[in-house]
């Protein structure tokens, strides 16, 4: 059975202390792998060596084309294991093969992307500023930010991580990446991938573990100048105060319950797929998904109707069987979570429609119906709450007033959406959603040039688009004094 490597410093290594614990593919409930359980000694290493990586200019003080080489590397050795890959987050992860494929393929665009921002930055020119004096010669320049920290969720392995690599080493940063302790094993092809592609030692470091034994660690660094996490709102608050004890730039992309505004006059069919997708796209088990739908009470009743045949004809199975579009939840405990969560559903006295309980024929991994929550009091914790699983809940609405004071009626701010043949309500609506990202018509496309964080708990700044990659430099202002002139102050000028 594999067990996976660090990578520190340009070498593969197992940790120091030698640790490992059991990957679990969450559709057998069975071990498959083992995972390499770095600490706090392996982050400091590894921390290091990203320190002397930057601070020695081997990768900061390359031009912007010769990393942007380097990033395309990544990207064709990415779509070159594109398969491998795949199946390794299908075992890890739980998602059907396709998405899986998806996220990959993904995953390799963003580097492209970022490869291309790297290039341009060669031929951006400082921006000079008149300041009202001639003596003074003033310009804005900027230069890569430092050291980063980042720790990725599990939900999207290897994507999520990619976010925040690619556009980082575009930069000219480097980088200390620590992956959930739930799915790591993509990220080790990463690495694999990185050294492939030459990019010099301790640009680049992987350390796998646990969150206290080397998450925490590597948020508490000294060394790092800036943290970006992915998750959930509650780890987020803790890396913002490791962030805030070194006064250090932080990211965060953290939780979500995304409305999903649905009009009478759309069309029901478009509605019920953009919902499906909304929801049930990898397992819910996505920040965005737009789990709180709003339907037009005119309508309410046939969309549910419709909403509850579609969702039980879903096929749910191993991801790595054709045609499954529902794979099992990624762990036990996340499971566990789930159930929880439905249960305090039906408490609330919620009308559970479809689902909420295991399928038939799968009495073996994390496999859960599709579960459709409908008449839910806006109080209950599944309405205001995010349950990060295949759940939605609908309630309807009677005006657009009310539909955008529930909508907005939340902590989170991630994503919205809004659904009706009315162009102009759309776009009237969508700019009074308080999020980061809204959909019309549709729900959960995300595009690599476009970027993507949230409003309220749901997050500070931004990752991907040309944003993603600004947030990874700092801003340097010049000033310059005619040294034919004489200032004066102190000291008498020349005769």
């Amino acid at each position: 059975m594999h067990t996976t490597r660090l990578y520190i410093d340009g070498a593969f290594a197992a940790p120091v202390a030698g640790g490992s614990f059991p990957a679990i593919d969450p559709a057998t409930e069975q071990p498959f792998a083992h995972v390499a359980a770095g600490q706090a000694e392996d982050i400091d290493r590894a921390v290091r060596a990203a320190r002397r990586a930057f601070d020695t200019g081997v990768w900061s003080g390359l031009s912007g084309a010769e990393r942007g080489a380097y990033l395309r590397k990544v990207a064709q050795g990415l779509r070159d294991r594109l398969v491998e890959i795949a199946a390794i987050e299908v075992h890890d992860n739980g998602k059907p093969l396709p998405e899986a494929e998806w996220d990959v393929g993904d995953a390799a665009f963003t580097f492209d992307y970022y490869a291309g921002l790297a290039e341009a930055e060669d031929s951006r020119a400082d921006e000079e500023i008149d300041v009202g004096d001639a003596r003074f010669r003033a310009s804005i320049t900027r230069e890569p930010l430092g050291v980063v920290g980042a720790i990725t969720p599990w939900n999207y392995p290897l994507l999520m991580a990619v976010w925040k690599v690619a556009p980082a080493l575009a930069a000219g940063c480097t980088l200390i990446l620590k992956p959930s302790e739930l799915c790591s094993l993509s990220c080790e092809k990463l690495a694999e991938i990185i050294h492939e592609a030459g990019i010099p030692a301790g640009v680049f470091n992987l350390v796998t573990g646990t969150g206290p034994e080397a998450g925490q660690p590597l948020a508490d660094h000294e060394l790092c100048d800036k943290l970006a996490f992915t998750g959930s709102v509650a780890t987020g608050r803790k890396v913002m105060m490791a962030a805030a004890a070194g006064i250090r730039t932080v990211a965060l992309e953290l939780g979500g319950k995304s409305p999903f505004l649905i009009f009478a006059d759309c069309d029901v069919e478009k509605a019920v797929e953009w919902i499906l997708f909304g929801i049930f796209w990898n397992k819910g088990e996505v920040c965005s998904a737009t789990s709180r739908v709003l339907v037009e009470r005119s309508v309410y009743p046939r969309l549910l109707a419709r909403l509850k045949e579609a969702a039980e004809a879903i096929t749910i199975g191993p991801g790595s069987e054709p045609g499954v579009k529902l794979g099992p939840i990624v762990s036990k405990g996340q499971y566990d979570k789930i159930l929880a969560a439905i249960a305090s559903g039906k408490a609330s006295g919620a009308r559970l429609v479809s689902g909420g309980e295991r399928p038939e024929g799968l009495a073996q991994g994390y496999f859960l119906r599709p579960t459709i929550f409908a008449d839910v009091p806006v109080d209950a914790g599944i309405w205001r709450e995010e349950i990060f699983g295949p759940v939605v809940c609908v309630n309807p609405f009677d005006t657009e007033e009310e539909a955008l004071i529930l909508a907005n009626d939340s902590a989170y701010g991630l994503a919205a959406a809004v659904m009706s043949d009315d162009l102009a309500r759309c776009e009237r609506v969508a700019r009074k959603l308080r999020a980061g990202i809204v959909w019309v018509n549709c729900s959960q496309p995300t595009f690599t040039q476009l970027p993507w964080g949230g409003f309220k708990t749901s997050g500070i700044g931004r990752e991907l688009g040309r944003a993603g990659y600004d947030a990874y430099f700092e801003t340097k202002q010049i000033t310059r004094f005619d040294p034919a002139e004489s200032w004066g102050w102190y000291l008498p000028g020349p005769a």
